[in-house]
C-alpha cells in the first residue's frame, strides 16, 4: 500500500536530523513510502536541511534511501495549511502525519497502516509516549500521560486522533475536504470530527504505532501549551457548538488549592521522606492548578477568525 508522510515543519532544523534518522530506521518497504517535509516560512535553515535530506541518497548511497519531497508553505502560517500542500501533493492512498520534534519508532508506519486493511477504516491513530522526563515538570505531565491519545479517543463528544501520530485514506479527504488552512489548533479533532460524522469511516487505535515526545520542561513552555488547549477548546466550541471544557471557578480552585496544602502535601512529604514519593508528587496539585488556569485563559482570549471557518477541497 502506497503511503505519503506528510511533515510539517516550521523553524525545526534542530529537530530534523534526529526526525530523518527516525523516518530511515522504518520497517515499512521504503519503496512504498514519500516522505513530504513541508517548510512553514521558517526563518531559520529548515529549507535548507530539507532540500539536502533529499539529496543525501545520491550524494551517500550507502544511506538507506529516503524518497523525501521539499515542499514549502509560505502564504499562510498555519500547520494545518502546511499539512495541506502536502496532501495535494501526496500520490499515497493513505496520508500519515507526524511532527518535528516527534520521533517515530521503528515499527511506527508499518504498525500504523496495518488497520487499513479493513476497508471500513478510515482514520488510524498511533499512540504518542513521552521520551525520558528530566525535571519535575516533565514528570508530571508523564505521569499524567498527557501526550497520550486515549484522552482524545474519549472525547465525549466524538473521538479523534492528534496529527503527531496519524493516518487517514485519501478518498476521506476527497470527500470532506482538506484541514482548514486558517485554524491554528484544534484542526486534528476538526478533520477527524468531519470524516466520522459526514462519512461512514472508523477510527482505530494502533497502540504499536508509537511516536514519542517530550514533554514541556518550563513553565513559560508549559503555559503556552494549556493555552493552546483552551484555544483549542473554544474554536471548536464555535464551529460545533459543543462544551469541551468548563472551567473552574475561583471558589473551586481556591478549594483544590487549600485541600492541597493542609491535606495532600503533609502527607505526601511523608512518603517522600521514606523515599516512596518525589518533587513532582508533591507538586501534583498546584502544576494541575497551573495547567487549568493556563487553559481556562486561552479559552477566554480566543476568538475563532472568520477566515478559519474555511474549508478548502483537495483540488483547490
Amino acid at each position: 500500500m502506497k503511503v505519503s508522510v506528510v511533515v510539517p515543519i516550521y523553524n525545526g532544523e534542530k529537530d530534523l536530523p534526529e526526525l530523518i534518522e527516525c523516518l530511515r530506521s522504518q520497517t515499512y518497504a521504503p519503496d512504498e513510502v514519500e516522505y513530504l517535509l513541508v517548510d512553514n516560512n521558517s526563518s531559520d535553515r529548515t529549507k535548507n536541511f530539507i532540500e539536502a535530506a533529499a539529496e543525501e541518497p545520491t550524494i551517500s548511497p550507502q544511506l538507506n534511501p529516503l524518497n523525501i519531497l521539499p515542499l514549502s508553505e509560505n502564504k499562510i502560517q498555519s500547520s494545518y495549511a502546511a499539512r495541506n500542500t502536502g496532501i495535494r501533493a501526496a500520490t499515497g492512498d493513505i496520508i500519515a502525519f507526524t511532527d518535528a520534534d516527534c520521533r517515530p519508532q521503528a515499527q511506527w508506519l508499518e504498525k500504523l497502516i496495518e488497520p487499513f486493511t479493513n476497508s471500513n477504516i478510515g482514520i488510524v491513530a498511533g499512540e504518542i509516549v513521552a521520551l525520558p522526563s528530566q525535571n519535575i515538570l516533565e514528570k508530571h505531565a508523564d505521569s499524567q500521560d498527557t501526550l497520550s491519545q486515549k484522552h482524545t479517543l474519549a472525547n465525549a463528544f466524538c473521538p479523534y486522533g492528534q496529527t503527531a501520530n496519524l493516518a487517514i485514506r485519501r478518498e476521506a479527504f476527497e470527500r470532506v475536504g482538506l484541514f482548514r488552512p486558517y485554524l491554528t489548533t484544534g484542526g486534528d479533532a476538526d478533520i477527524c470530527w468531519r470524516i466520522l460524522r459526514e462519512t461512514s469511516y472508523e477510527l482505530k487505535l494502533a497502540e504499536e504505532a508509537i511516536v514519542k515526545h517530550r514533554h514541556r520542561s518550563t513553565l513559560a513552555e508549559l503555559e503556552s501549551q494549556w493555552r493552546r488547549y483552551g484555544k483549542s477548546n473554544q474554536y471548536l466550541h464555535e464551529l460545533y457548538g459543543v462544551d469541551l471544557t468548563r472551567s473552574l471557578t475561583a471558589k473551586e480552585y481556591f478549594y483544590r488549592l487549600s485541600r492541597w496544602l493542609l491535606k495532600e502535601l503533609p502527607g505526601t512529604g511523608i512518603k517522600a521522606i521514606l523515599g516512596k514519593a518525589d518533587g513532582a508528587d508533591l507538586l501534583n496539585t498546584p502544576i494541575g492548578l497551573f495547567n487549568v488556569r493556563a487553559r481556562s485563559r486561552g479559552q477566554r482570549e480566543a476568538k475563532l477568525p472568520e477566515e478559519a471557518r474555511l474549508i478548502v477541497s483537495l483540488e483547490e
